[in-house]
């Protein structure tokens, strides 16, 4: 039986660093939409792909294809080495905490 050692050079760690910061990506994105349907017009229009959905609908089909976008670019980059999960940890929950800091900010200024 291996060694946790030996499975640990066997499995690098890029890809799953990779996957996390791919949904750190797609959170930020989605909250960015958020926040940009609220004050252009345009681009509410824009996503609006479903009248019995609303712009939700453009929102989060966008954010899925940024995260899908994200992690086939970073999984390609990081496929074979064995990089900083820590790190990768780190920046995806930066990424989810500025999202939920830009949405629960901007609501209470729409409603001025």
């Amino acid at each position: 039986m291996a060694s946790e050692t030996e499975r640990k050079a066997e499995m690098p760690e890029g890809p799953a660093a990779a996957a996390v910061l791919a949904a750190g990506v797609g959170a930020f994105v989605l909250a960015a939409l958020v926040v940009v349907v609220e004050f252009s017009a345009a681009v509410k229009k824009l996503l609006n792909w479903s009248e019995a959905v609303g712009p939700l609908s453009g929102k989060t089909g966008v954010a899925v294809l940024a995260w899908l976008v994200a992690w086939a670019l970073l999984h390609n980059r990081y496929r074979r080495q064995d990089g900083n999960f820590g790190q990768a940890y780190t920046i995806a929950l930066w990424l989810i905490a500025a999202s939920i800091a830009a949405v629960m900010l901007l609501f209470p200024l729409v409603e001025l």
